[in-house]
């Protein structure tokens, strides 16, 4: 029995090493599953020295999410970089298990073996995000996976667990979250590298880029200042101009250093 369970932890390293998707799959069901090989598994792949780029992508229900990651992934594939995706769905009251939604678009993307994509369910975790998703983000950054891009459930607030998790994180509002932006304005300020407005074209676009561009005026940040970017994500515009300020943003974090005091923070944080 031992000797099959190292043999099966083996096989599942040289899968991670080899980017052979099948297995790469199987080492999250592990964990998702918190089986018996979970802990020597994460240990043994501690060894490669792969990093990535984190992305998350949070906001209200019916911001155009899904839109974005989707045009996303698209860029960041033209850079030729390869790009695994974390879609944290509610969890089914019946099931437990994930809820895709109008997330199928994002799928499209499933004949491209440069492209992983994975959802999970919430599991009734709040903030967001998946109980085991760090981990989880683990196998992927061994993996070789140069960008990961969480996309958070949507829960219709702020989703600050996404924060402890990524690099960069974009919060995405629609013109109808102007009436909120007072209440919402603490965690606002506090929580994203980058703002997207999506739906740009709809009635009082122009209001909550204000409101949003008047709140960032009272951030006394020297270091980073917060773009906002206008889309239609369905259309792909504006879709470019926050695929340049994410580019933006790394660039700065590589500069200051400050990527690799997140990455010690991570490190600290799943001890």
């Amino acid at each position: 029995r031992i000797f099959s369970v190292i043999k099966n932890i083996r096989d599942i390293v040289n899968g991670i090493k080899s980017e052979n998707v099948r297995l790469i799959s199987k080492a999250i069901t592990s964990i998702e599953e918190n089986s018996s090989v979970k802990y020597n598994l994460l240990s043994e792949i501690s060894k490669i020295n792969n990093i990535a780029y984190r992305i998350g992508i949070t906001g209200p229900p019916g911001a155009g999410k899904s839109s974005i990651t989707n045009h996303l992934i698209k860029y960041f594939r033209k850079a030729n970089k390869k790009v695994a995706v974390l879609l944290v769905d509610p969890s089914s009251p019946f099931t437990k298990g994930a809820l895709l939604g109008d997330r199928v678009r994002v799928n499209s993307h499933f004949k491209d073996d440069k492209v992983f994509i994975r959802s999970l369910a919430s599991r009734e975790s709040r903030g967001g995000l998946t109980e085991n998703i760090s981990e989880i983000s683990y196998i992927l950054e061994k993996s070789g996976y140069e960008v990961i891009i969480y996309e958070t459930v949507g829960v219709g607030q702020v989703e600050v667990d996404v924060v402890e998790e990524v690099d960069n994180v974009i919060l995405v509002l629609v013109p109808e979250s102007g009436d909120d932006i007072q209440m919402m304005k603490a965690g606002l300020i506090e929580i994203a590298d980058i703002y997207v407005i999506n739906k740009y074209d709809r009635k009082d676009s122009n209001k909550l880029f204000l409101a949003l561009n008047n709140m960032l005026k009272l951030v006394l940040n020297n270091k980073w200042t917060p773009n906002i970017i206008k889309t239609v994500a369905i259309n792909d515009e504006g879709i470019k101009d926050l695929y340049d300020a994410i580019e933006n943003h790394n660039k700065y974090l590589i500069d200051s250093n400050e990527i690799k005091k997140k990455n010690n923070q991570r490190y600290k944080n799943n001890l």
